[in-house]
């Protein structure tokens, strides 16, 4: 939109694939929406209960910049129970989701012109975020015939003298591929000898179903060259809470914190005590919800490879299916409004996430089997499908 009080740098700007959405889900009464990764999960009794305890005794106010300490030693906890490493309490700042900490996180790293290598398909917001603090986003496509998973030689033949850092999104959104621990090894040994930052995305952790998932963090040698970025958005059924946390070194969290001041200044302390709880209680909160998505992943797996001009990878992580409609002979945002005028069921396509994505639609699993089956039943019956 051009407005003479619009700053120039925003004149070309659009909506994404994924922003529109929102304008869609009131389309059709009988809509089942498979597009945003917005949990049909409700936060857990314990957390909602605790956090308004807390809310009455006082915890209204704003606390601590980095977070309150309460929070940041529970997360510190959970990486050595977790993880079996331990994290200062002082390299975390807890902040309003995974996305405000990207953002913060790149603000603080980037000069203008740096460059930052994004393994592609990716999150739709990282090539803005990445334009915002001054930075150019360098794409390394990845693909389904390798399963997704970095070549360190394409990797290695993008880094030049203004590579900056490198973003790794594990289990992904949208592919819903995990990067092995072979292949984030040797990631991890390009950063070292080639002096980059790795910013981790774990906001899936909770997810991999294929291994079990190791932070980069947990690699010898990048402690100090990571920075992770976590949320309890997905592993907690907490989207609308707004909630997550930055681990890094202690200039890094000191930055962010003052960049912040001008932001937002602290997360909601109501958010910050909901988070308590949750990972104070994750035992009892994510087991069941974590074998009920990878029902509904395989679940949704089987069906599409049941149906033909649809195929894809079996599933590895998330709650994200990557679907090859490449048969159909249509693009990714044609059959997306087919599915839709159609069939009545809201998906993503594939393209919003990169180049790369031309050829599929990404598929959330955020209803239960039963809404599953529906959609995947009304699917099948599309001539484009048949």
């Amino acid at each position: 939109m051009k407005h003479r009080f619009l700053a120039k740098r925003y004149l070309k700007n659009t909506t994404t694939a994924m922003g529109a959405t929102a304008d869609l889900v009131n389309r059709y009464d009988d809509l089942i929406n498979l597009s945003l990764g917005d949990p049909d999960y409700i936060t857990d009794k314990l957390v909602i209960d605790g956090a308004f305890a807390d809310a009455h005794k006082g915890h209204t106010r704003y606390t601590d910049p980095q977070g309150q300490m309460e929070l940041r030693e529970e997360i510190s906890k959970f990486y050595r129970e977790q993880h079996g490493y331990e994290v200062d309490p002082n390299h975390i700042m807890v902040v309003v989701g995974a996305c405000h900490g990207m953002y913060l996180v790149l603000e603080a790293i980037l000069d203008d012109g740096d460059e930052v290598i994004v393994p592609a398909p990716y999150f739709t917001p990282y090539d803005h975020q990445i334009g915002l603090a001054g930075g150019k986003p360098v794409i390394l496509e990845t693909y389904e015939e390798d399963g997704f998973q970095i070549n360190i030689e394409r990797m290695k033949s993008l880094i030049t003298n203004r590579t900056k850092a490198i973003i790794l999104n594990t289990p992904n959104n949208p592919t819903g591929a995990c990067l092995s621990h072979q292949t984030l090894k040797a990631v991890a040994k390009v950063a070292m000898e080639h002096d980059l930052i790795v910013i981790g995305d774990d906001v899936y952790g909770a997810f991999s179903f294929s291994e079990p998932f190791k932070p980069m963090t947990a690699f010898e040698g990048m402690t100090d060259r990571t920075i992770t970025i976590g949320s309890f958005s997905k592993d907690y059924a907490m989207t609308g809470w707004r909630i997550g946390y930055v681990i890094g070194p202690d200039f890094l969290v000191s930055c962010i914190r003052d960049i912040n001041e001008g932001v937002c200044f602290s997360a909601p302390s109501i958010s910050q005590r909901a988070a308590v709880h949750a990972i104070r209680n994750r035992e009892k909160i994510q087991p069941e919800m974590i074998k009920e998505y990878k029902k509904r992943v395989y679940y949704a797996y089987d069906r599409i490879n049941g149906i033909p001009n649809m195929s894809m990878i079996a599933p590895q992580g998330s709650f994200y299916l990557f679907v090859n409609i490449k048969k159909t002979g249509f693009s990714s945002e044609e059959v997306s409004k087919k599915l839709l005028e159609e069939a009545h069921v809201l998906v993503i396509p594939g393209n919003a996430f990169g180049q790369c994505g031309e050829g599929y639609v990404r598929i959330a699993c955020t209803v239960g089997v039963e809404k599953l089956k529906e959609a995947f039943d009304r699917i099948e019956k599309m001539k484009i499908f048949a």
